[in-house]
């Protein structure tokens, strides 16, 4: 069974092509319908915190002044994700601050990304909306912890995305439901979806 690797960041803004950078990242590491494995750890990128993003995830200017250099913090939780296939919710997002700071670590990324959110448009198109805590309450995943922190969120994305393997298993009779066909999911409309699976069972 594969290994797949949930990251989420907290950061100072919403993209790092208008300056932002990333605070606190996490990573969870998921096999065989469990996490196995947590990286968490806040970062120190010389960015300013504005008093609502404070207000919003907890992170203060003060506790990033303590923390590890970015560039550390990235080059272990690398290392810690390894070549695992990546996954995030709302993973447009997560993609240009996982890009964008390993870069400035002198890294780069191999692996795809799955999306939680998107997935959720397919599987659950009846949710009130596909936000990540919605999404919890509407699949009665548990509650990690606080919200908009990185080790919460990164476990709690993985626990939607188990509940939504366990979903497509259950709807269409797959043995596994690996990154692969995830990714191929994501990337049709909701009306496709029963055609997609249908297409990918054809080929494995």
């Amino acid at each position: 069974m594969e290994i797949l690797a949930v990251i989420d960041f907290e950061t100072t803004g919403m993209s790092p092509e208008h300056g932002a950078r990333a605070t606190e990242i996490a990573a969870v590491l998921v096999r065989d319908g469990v996490i196995v494995d947590r990286y968490q750890s806040l970062m120190n990128a010389g960015a300013y915190i504005p008093p609502f993003i404070e207000e919003l995830t907890g992170i203060s200017n003060a506790m990033v002044r303590r923390a590890p250099p970015a560039e550390q913090v990235m080059g272990e939780v690398a290392e810690f994700v390894g070549a695992h296939p990546l996954a995030a919710h709302n993973a447009a997002f997560d993609r240009k601050f996982w890009d964008d700071e390993l870069a400035r670590a002198g890294l780069s990324r191999q692996q795809e990304f799955a999306c939680s959110l998107l997935l959720a448009r397919r599987i659950f198109p009846d949710a009130p909306n596909h936000k990540l805590g919605t999404l919890v309450e509407y699949t009665k995943v548990p509650v990690a912890g606080r919200f908009h922190r990185a080790l919460a969120d990164a476990e709690m994305t993985a626990n939607l995305l188990l509940r939504m393997e366990e979903e497509l298993r259950r709807r269409f009779d797959l043995e596994e439901v690996s990154h692969d066909l995830l990714r191929a999911i994501q990337g049709v409309s909701r009306r496709e979806l029963e055609k997609c699976v249908e297409h990918w069972r054809g080929r494995v």
